[in-house]
């Protein structure tokens, strides 16, 4: 009997864990739409635009709003019902559409398109080799996290020192790292979801977490991926 209900609960989780999978994407997919579209209107509305580009105040109000968002879900998720967590997480994807409006001035529209098929493509066979290879990525992506935090300040100091050279060592460690990042986070992803089931609000709080994860992951590699392919107006 015990046999019987083992059996019949490992084949509920193969059947709970695509469906988890469809959601994380699709939920990945909604916000980077979001993103898009919310991008498109602020470029097209003059007003909002240069009210964005000509108050620094503003524009960092919106950084430092998007960073705070983004910490509040991820330490206060188990807290939060999933509808406040979805609804957190359409924010942030509308607050980062408002400040990426900006490169739809800086690049044409021909290579932001290019960058973006050549972005889910990369995407997509690193999400792949996530959910096939056998190697655990843990170590990996401990030093790729780390590698992050090296990128980061190494960023910022080059503000400063506007070395030309720097910027383009930095944006094609930037694009191994989030390859990496995006490998690592898909193999963490399917662990976790592969023990959880579809209908507990826990564990669909989890695959919005997983979700927000790998759209990170997108728009950073997009990010990273423009400053070497796209075509500056």
């Amino acid at each position: 009997m015990n046999n019987i209900y083992q059996y019949s609960e490992r084949e509920s989780r193969s059947m709970t864990f695509p469906a988890l999978m469809q959601k994380v994407y699709l939920w990945m997919t909604l916000a980077l739409a979001v993103t898009g579209l919310t991008a498109f209107y602020v470029a097209g509305n003059e007003q909002i635009l240069y009210s964005i580009v000509g108050n620094p105040i503003l524009f960092w109000g919106l950084i430092i709003g998007e960073l705070v968002l983004v910490m509040v879900l991820s330490a206060n998720i188990h807290r939060f019902s999933f509808a406040t967590a979805g609804i957190m997480f359409a924010l942030y994807s509308v607050l980062n559409g408002a400040t990426l409006s900006i490169i739809l001035l800086a690049y044409t529209m021909e290579s932001i398109a290019t960058t973006f098929f050549v972005t889910a493509g990369t995407f997509g066979a690193m999400s792949l080799v996530g959910l096939f290879i056998k190697r655990d990525l843990s170590a990996i992506g401990r030093f790729l996290f780390m590698a992050l935090i090296g990128l980061i300040i190494a960023t910022l100091v080059n503000m400063f020192l506007q070395s030309s050279g720097l910027s383009w060592a930095l944006t094609y460690v930037g694009v191994l790292i989030f390859c990496g990042l995006t490998a690592y986070d898909t193999q963490k992803m399917k662990l976790i979801l592969s023990q959880g089931d579809a209908d507990d609000e826990g564990m669909m709080k989890i695959a919005l977490m997983c979700s927000l994860s790998l759209y990170l992951d997108f728009i950073n590699l997009f990010l990273y991926l423009l400053r070497i392919f796209g075509d500056r107006k």
